[in-house]
């Protein structure tokens, strides 16, 4: 009579026992270790490369959008600076300078008007950018776990 823990299954006999890795040899043990982290590797690049991508496509497409309103927005920005350049020089009209000295100084004042504007907006990104976080979240999670589950298991 065959034993109570033997099932049987076609012409061989499946052990239970061994299913759960109990009476395996330590280099099978050590072979399946190994297979699991490869795997275990493999799916976390799998995910980190996903991860880069989704951020990468992002970016693109939003620098993409960006530069192009940028483009609209700086021939705009320049016919308004002319405009106000201009519009400057004429609060030097009463004065005793020459009309190219007045439209100098209309543009000179506007001009350094936008430098510290454009200075401060500079400086404020600049410091916003600091503190954003590149890592990729989810893949750092996920190498967390899998390092306590490796602390674990072994």
């Amino acid at each position: 009579m065959a034993a109570p823990s033997r099932i049987m299954a076609g012409p061989k006999a499946l052990d239970p026992h061994r299913a759960n890795g109990e009476g395996e040899s330590l280099p099978t043990l050590l072979s399946r270790l190994g297979d699991n982290v490869m795997q275990l590797v493999d799916s976390q690049l799998t995910l980190l490369k996903v991860e880069l991508k989704e951020d990468a496509k992002a970016y693109v497409s939003g620098g993409v959008l960006i530069a192009i309103g940028g483009l609209i927005a700086l021939v705009g920005f320049a016919l308004a600076n002319v405009a106000l350049a201009f519009g400057v020089s004429t609060l030097f009209a009463n004065t005793t300078l020459s009309a190219p000295a007045q439209f100098a100084l209309g543009f000179v004042i506007t001009g350094v008007f936008y430098l510290i504007v454009g200075g401060v907006i500079v400086w404020a990104m600049k410091n916003r950018l600091e503190k954003v976080d590149l890592v990729p979240d989810r893949f750092v999670q996920e190498l967390r776990k899998d390092k306590l589950w490796l602390k674990n298991e072994l």
